[in-house]
């Protein structure tokens, strides 16, 4: 009979004691899966799905990936957070967006700060802000002029997301006007502003550049302090006058808090290799993504400044979910 997480942690915390413990000397002994708590096509998912293999011929078990999609992430976080804390059953996904949800949802099944603990970032992709090709603006300051005229709808991955968080404040910063419209992921939101159901869109640069580079998309900024060669000499929102802003998507691999200290080590040395290869660096850099490696305990200090800094960004909007 399987044991419950509770019991399973007690079961094994004897062997801890002892030294290393049994079930870390005998990692991994089943398959691993990576739960990406959106939908497919978006950052989290692009990326997981070129790390699969890779991680797969480094462990020598097969490498699942789930989409779990829904709350925002969060009934994805969840269930890595209930999983049993084996190394098995990774979380792949936005750290920073996962950060803001305690600041945001008035009811969280799991605390992500105690529930999860981190293992590596992997990579870091700006936010960009892009708009249907019929939105007659080139610029934020045509855009925010055009916003007080008409009505512009702002499409988001998720309400209380980060890019939904970005939104609010370039909106505020510039006087701008949206009219928010929530998606279930960011390629949901991205199909719908391709397709012109709405017009305006805020959503990390790895999963829209393609868009922006076949023309679909036009590009009016980018969320990062220095500009990037990819989308030529387009000024940053920060030079657009959205004084110091920058804000991005930041992938990062966590698990269930009680995994074994050498699991992460191994599954930490293991993605770093991985997602600095050359292949995979090129492959991401192309597309917007900054390759970006952390320590699990760096990681969690990064967890706790992010969820600090869009805690004050939350409280100012005054944004609650149920």
């Amino acid at each position: 009979m399987q044991l419950n997480r509770r019991k399973w942690m007690l079961a094994t915390g004897a062997l801890a004691t002892a030294g290393v413990p049994a079930m870390a000397q005998n990692f991994p002994s089943k398959p691993i899966k990576i739960i990406v708590p959106y939908a497919p096509g978006g950052s989290s998912d692009i990326i997981a799905r070129i790390i699969s293999q890779p991680l797969s011929d480094a462990l020598g078990q097969s490498v699942i990936v789930e989409n779990r999609a829904g709350a925002n992430g969060n009934l994805g976080a969840d269930a890595v957070a209930r999983s049993a804390p084996d190394g098995s059953t990774l979380l792949l996904c936005d750290t920073g967006a996962l950060a803001i949800s305690p600041s945001v949802y008035t009811k969280l099944a799991f605390d992500p700060g105690k529930d999860l603990r981190g293992v590596t970032m992997l990579a870091y992709s700006p936010h960009m802000l892009a708009v249907h090709p019929s939105v007659k603006a080139n610029t934020l300051k045509e855009l925010v002029a055009l916003s007080k005229t008409t009505d512009l709808n702002f499409a988001v991955t998720a309400m209380g997301s980060a890019p939904h968080l970005a939104g609010v404040a370039v909106e505020r910063a510039s006087g701008a006007k949206w009219v928010y419209v929530p998606y279930k992921g960011g390629s949901q939101a991205v199909g719908d502003t391709v397709a012109g159901q709405t017009q305006v869109l805020m959503n990390g640069m790895l999963a829209t550049l393609p868009f922006v580079q076949n023309g679909k998309l036009k590009i009016i900024g980018i969320s990062k302090r220095t500009r990037m060669p990819m989308v030529g000499e387009m000024p940053t929102l920060a030079e657009q006058g959205v004084a110091n802003f920058e804000s991005g998507t930041w992938q990062g691999v966590l698990v269930a808090n009680g995994t074994p200290a050498p699991i992460i080590a191994r599954l930490n040395a293991e993605l770093i290799k991985i997602i600095r290869s050359p292949d995979i660096r090129s492959r991401l850099t192309v597309q917007g993504a900054e390759v970006v490696t952390m320590q699990p305990a760096e990681q969690d200090r990064f967890f706790d400044q992010e969820r600090k800094r869009w805690g004050e960004v939350v409280a100012a909007a005054n944004i609650k979910l149920d």
